[in-house]
């Protein structure tokens, strides 16, 4: 995956043959993200994101690290998610993590300039949610 990054926002793009990022956190994002586990909010680190898939214009799935997925939501809709080939999330939390809809908005390059769409909602797939997914873009 192509990623550059910038402070506390990630942007990639779909390119074969490239590799992950690799995280680097600080002590105290972990443990806010470990504080948030705890209450039951699921967690990932903007730097961890190595792709996306736009479900439709309101739902946008990021894989983080190799496997795990996570859905967002956005707020109304962002028309040109579809379409686009790179995608950035900027954590809006003060932290890299992202551990509800309010911690990240989503930057979409458009022809008409630059979309910023906020996400609202964060859930981690399951494994059976994650073939399912993958299974009904082979068809």
């Amino acid at each position: 995956m192509g990623i550059s990054i910038g402070k506390r926002s990630v942007f990639f793009a779909i390119a074969i043959g490239t590799a992950p990022l690799a995280a680097a956190c600080t002590t105290g994002n972990q443990q806010s993200a470990q504080a948030a586990q705890r209450e039951g909010r699921q967690c990932f680190n903007v730097s961890q994101v190595s792709g996306f898939h736009a479900v439709d214009r309101e739902t946008v799935q990021v894989t983080v690290g190799a496997r795990t997925v996570y859905q967002l939501e956005i707020v109304g809709v962002c028309p040109d998610i579809n379409w686009s080939l790179r995608v950035g999330i900027r954590s809006t939390s003060g932290s890299n993590w992202v551990c509800s809809g309010l911690d990240a908005e989503l930057i979409v390059p458009s022809p008409s300039g630059t979309q910023r769409c906020p996400v609202t909602g964060v859930r981690q797939l399951t494994p059976e949610e994650v073939e399912a997914s993958r299974a009904s873009r082979r068809r």
